[in-house]
């Protein structure tokens, strides 16, 4: 495949401080195709929090799901009960069995040549995290859907790295802990479809930031978080990382 990326003017290939030995990938949206998914299992959590379908206040909080594409579940559902933790975690786990459900159900696939993506990382040397703000279970049970369990050298939910997720930095740095792989943060390389990916790309000091096309947000958000790279799919990633590395 062609690498259709676009850079901003921030990303050189002098900047890595080395070879890209680290890439810390967002999965649904990502490297796995959401289909809608989230957003009919917050259909489940709306019960709990009392928004019934139809309702401004579903239409609010549906709103704010989508705005808050990518950061750890729990944490939205904290943010949309108030603060009351019991309901939060009972939102969360209406959310999570319900998409359990959806990924048991067959709906569940990679996105086209995601898998080779990552094959071809890994065969070049670099180490690969898959990362989620879903929890361990649903991660899981993803994985195992789609036959990922070995794929990547390591895989993290929120609660792997403090609890907090995403937009904070907390899953790439321990990744780059967990996997020893690099001496720098300079020579990670973060990709995701929604801007708090990018966020928390950028909070870890992350050389390469890629938004992918694939998912939640669009061009301008991705680029408005602090993109260094906009791609197509996350298929184009081992030859952007290529070019950055030869400083093209």
């Amino acid at each position: 495949m062609t690498d259709t990326f676009r850079t901003t003017g921030t990303s050189t290939g002098n900047s890595t401080g080395g070879a890209i030995g680290l890439v810390v990938l967002d999965m649904a949206g990502t490297t796995v195709a959401d289909d809608g998914l989230v957003e009919q299992a917050f259909a489940a959590a709306a019960h709990v929090l009392g928004a019934e379908p139809g309702s401004p206040a579903h239409a609010e909080q549906l709103a704010y799901v989508r705005a808050t594409m990518g950061e750890s579940k729990i944490s939205v559902f904290r943010h949309l009960s108030g603060g009351d933790e019991e309901r939060a975690r009972r939102a969360n786990a209406a959310f999570e069995a319900a998409y359990g459900d959806s990924v048991a159900a067959g709906r569940c696939a990679p996105l086209p040549g995601a898998r080779e993506a990552i094959e071809r990382m890994r065969a070049d040397g670099r180490a690969v995290v898959l990362t989620t703000g879903f929890a361990r279970v649903t991660q899981d049970a993803i994985l195992a859907a789609l036959g990922w369990t070995d794929l990547a050298d390591l895989t993290l939910c929120p609660a792997d790295a403090g609890g907090r997720g995403r937009p904070y930095p907390d899953m790439v740095l321990t990744a780059l802990l967990r996997t020893r792989a690099v001496d720098s943060v300079r020579r990670i390389a973060v990709a995701g479809d929604t801007s708090y990916d990018v966020l928390s790309g950028r909070r870890a000091g992350a050389a390469v930031v890629a938004g992918v096309l694939t998912g939640a947000h669009d061009e301008a958000a991705l680029r408005a978080s602090g993109a260094t790279h906009v791609l197509t799919s996350v298929a184009e990633l081992p030859g952007v990382l290529a070019r950055v590395e030869r400083g093209s």
